[in-house]
């Protein structure tokens, strides 16, 4: 830790953190001995990850809003740090909370603090090959049931029950997701329009709402060394709807070697052990107790929604909003978007 040290006893911190009054909060929730350390851990439009080490080498994770945000952001904190710590007495693996600060004057925006834990987030091929072939075949299984965990969680025995609506998951999120792709689309993509309205004419009846993790994949989970899942990460867009959205989406997101199209967003999964997709559906079944005779119409969901927020991202960047750019370097991106609503389209045609 090379941070030069203040006259207040804290470290430099990086931008978003005010280390002196986030020191002096923390140390009235736990033990710690500072000064401490801050790094940035994962940054973007997202909200902003921190690693916080004190001097006895003691480690947190701090969550606030990005930088800049103008909307009110009290209440995205609160509802991260409140699924989280109803989920914690459940067998699902997720960081205990130390606290939730909504005062803004602590650190110019909400936050909460969470216990570190210690594990291997997979983002690529390299990350996996660092497991071995049996680890990676463990985390494929666990995954699919820390999933189904999720899935069985009683509502209203945790206090989440008042999370959101219930019913009528897939309809509101065609909704919500078709209007943002109208209002950031700056092209002509019928595909996008002809994948809603398919979608739009054939969804499945909703059985029980459950927890929604909303964005469930392989990179949103912490591994052990023997590839158990020890912490699932980002709750951020967790809602209360539809549990096979979160399958379906897991699919898109799933590699298998042999794949063609835009499927598989991220390469880690075509490693060696890794189940492939029908052994993931295979055993969600057996250990949910699920039908899964309709996931085709939930994989095309998930392929569509990618699309419409993946063009909103592509908008913004040829808007300008990554600096001067010339605009044809983000033409492979906007590529992506048209093959994953091609890819949905080619799934509807078996709906």
């Amino acid at each position: 830790m090379d941070d030069a040290t203040a006259n207040d006893g804290t470290t430099e911190a990086p931008e978003g953190i005010a280390a002196g009054p986030v020191t002096a909060w923390l140390a009235e929730r736990t033990d710690v001995a500072g000064p401490l350390h801050f790094e940035l851990i994962t940054g973007g439009h997202s909200n902003l990850t921190y690693l916080v080490v004190d001097a006895d080498g003691r480690r947190w994770v701090l969550r606030r809003p990005p930088l800049g945000q103008v909307l009110a952001t009290a209440h995205d904190m609160a509802r991260e740090a409140r699924i989280i710590g109803a989920l914690g007495p459940t067998d699902v693996p997720v960081p205990p909370v130390v606290g939730v600060c909504t005062d803004e004057a602590v650190n110019g925006a909400p936050f909460y603090v969470m216990d570190y834990v210690d594990g291997t987030v997979v983002r690529d091929l390299a990350a996996a090959e660092r497991f071995s072939v049996e680890a990676r075949r463990t985390a494929g299984t666990a995954l699919v049931e820390v999933l189904a965990r999720i899935h069985a969680v009683d509502v209203d025995s945790v206090g989440l029950g008042d999370l959101s609506r219930r019913e009528g998951y897939i309809e509101r999120q065609l909704k919500r997701w078709h209007g943002q792709f109208q209002k950031s689309a700056g092209r002509d993509l019928p595909v996008v329009d002809e994948v809603h309205a398919r979608l739009a004419a054939s969804i499945p009846e909703q059985g029980p709402a459950t927890i929604v993790h909303g964005d469930y994949r392989l990179d949103n989970c912490m591994l052990g060394p023997d590839g158990d899942v020890v912490a699932v990460l980002d709750w951020e867009i967790c809602t209360l709807g539809d549990p096979l959205a979160d399958l379906g989406l897991l699919m898109v997101y799933w590699a298998d070697p042999d794949d063609s199209g835009p499927g598989g967003m991220l390469g880690a999964t075509v490693a060696e052990g890794f189940p492939r997709r029908p052994q993931l559906l295979e055993h969600y079944a057996a250990v949910s107790g699920r039908d899964l005779s309709a996931i085709d119409f939930y994989t095309a969901f998930g392929y569509w929604k990618l699309a419409c927020i993946l063009e909103g991202v592509y908008a913004r960047y040829t808007g300008g909003s990554m600096g001067s750019r010339d605009p044809s370097a983000f033409d492979a991106f906007g590529e992506q978007v048209v093959a994953l609503a091609e890819q949905a389209r080619s799934i509807t045609d078996r709906l």
